[in-house]
């Protein structure tokens, strides 16, 4: 019963600011690799940015300077402040954790719902 829920997407102006969040619900033992991965009809999902437990973060070329993530452990949450958006950013955004549930002896792959991040120009 492990999910992730995301919120925070909408609309905004260039140059404008977002911030996403994601919450894991749910009985789980830990919470490995947590992060950010976005998608158009015309580009595959890729990576965005992510934060291991320990805070340290990876970020895409195209957003270094200009988003970053974060997590709280405690919360069991990621974000991801977005500032100077483009319309190029307008994209649908996933959450994604690597989680391992009490059952389970490995960790398995939580991804989002997807939010929707739309930039106007």
């Amino acid at each position: 019963q492990v999910q992730l829920v995301e919120s925070g997407g909408g609309l905004v102006q260039a140059g404008g600011s977002l911030r996403l969040s994601c919450v894991a619900s749910g009985r789980m033992k830990s919470i490995g690799l947590m992060g950010w991965y976005r998608s158009t009809p015309e580009k595959p999902r890729e990576l965005v940015a992510a934060i291991t437990s320990g805070g340290t973060t990876d970020y895409a070329d195209f957003v270094k300077g200009r988003f970053a993530v974060s997590r709280d452990n405690a919360k069991k949450a990621v974000y991801l402040q977005m500032n100077s958006l483009t319309p190029e950013d307008t994209a649908v955004y996933y959450c994604n954790a690597k989680i391992q549930p009490e059952r389970f002896l490995g960790l398995a792959d939580y991804w989002g719902q997807g939010t929707q991040v739309t930039v106007s120009s």
